[in-house]
């Protein structure tokens, strides 16, 4: 059996909700933040957050967007912060291994996957719901381009709730290492692992589950076992909202020769690499962008209701 979890690092502040509903063993979602601060143009970003708030509440869970403000690690935003995040010009895009330099100088960080997943462990929350997966980037052979996202998922107990892994990176590739890892990937409610902007991506799903129920009790099942790490839940865009596969491709490797030619990488590249793209498809890439992150909380927030109800 895992160890029973005491209540949230002394580090984190909650918001009152979250507090409440973690004591109460109630569902919670933890939400990221770089997808807010670097992931989507103002006013869109700070209008999909409240949204997606909204639909985790309605489908009777509590969200708990994470960020760090003012220097501290915050579990759950209220109108003001999420603003602050949306159009603030100095917030840092934070991963673990920045959180103690961001922490220590009091600054605002808007948190990635790995690092919301870290801080989301260490208030007790398992599940989490994001827009799309870090992973291995293409040509990483040569650059040793790989996200910390990956090297989180295998050490760290939260379920992340996907479109995927985005599909700028080498997703054959990030599926090796996630194997690699240890980390289970499941694709809801299909037999081909999609790819973020479309349903597929030419690479089978390792795994298929077809209910949140069954989600829950693959999560349950890995934790009891004491075998630590996340889990990967890729859920399709819907049919109506994907840029075919094909289409989208092309548009990529636009991006990928532009992103080239002016000498960008490192943490920099995903975000340049999303607005190159929302530029070329004149706004089709940020539409669709939202709709999967409207779709994954609808199924993060039925997850996180059978996984409290399993844990009782």
């Amino acid at each position: 059996m895992t160890t029973p979890h005491l209540g949230p690092h002394p580090m984190l502040t909650l918001t009152d909700e979250v507090a409440q509903a973690l004591r109460d063993g109630a569902p919670v979602v933890a939400l990221e933040s770089t997808i807010i601060s670097h992931g989507m143009p103002y006013p869109q970003n700070v209008e999909m957050a409240t949204e997606v708030e909204d639909i985790i509440r309605d489908a009777g869970a509590v969200p708990a967007t994470i960020a760090v403000l003012h220097g501290r690690p915050r579990i759950g935003l209220g109108t003001d912060d999420l603003e602050l995040l949306a159009s603030h010009e100095d917030v840092a895009k934070v991963s673990v291994r920045d959180l103690p330099f961001v922490i220590a100088r009091g600054a605002h960080g808007a948190t990635t996957v790995a690092a919301t997943m870290r801080l989301a462990a260490l208030a007790g929350i398992r599940t989490f719901v994001t827009g799309g997966l870090g992973g291995v980037h293409r040509g990483a052979q040569q650059s040793f381009d790989e996200s910390a996202d990956l090297t989180e998922l295998g050490t760290t107990d939260v379920a992340v709730v996907s479109a995927g892994v985005k599909s700028i990176l080498d997703i054959g590739l990030t599926l090796e290492r996630l194997e690699t890892l240890g980390v289970p990937v499941l694709a809801y409610g299909a037999d081909e692992f999609p790819s973020f902007f479309s349903r597929s991506s030419g690479h089978a799903a390792p795994m298929r589950a077809d209910t949140p129920a069954e989600i829950a009790a693959t999560m349950a099942a890995k934790w009891d076992l004491g075998i630590a790490g996340g889990v990967v839940i890729a859920n399709p865009i819907p049919v109506e909202d994907e840029i075919p596969a094909d289409e989208i491709g092309a548009i990529i490797e636009q991006a990928l020769g532009d992103m080239d030619a002016l000498g960008i990488h490192g943490k920099d590249a995903t975000p340049y690499l999303l607005g190159r793209i929302v530029e070329i498809t004149g706004g089709a890439s940020l539409t669709a962008n939202i709709a999967l992150v409207r779709h994954n909380a609808r199924l993060g927030a039925a997850i996180a209701q059978e996984y409290a109800a399993l844990r009782g």
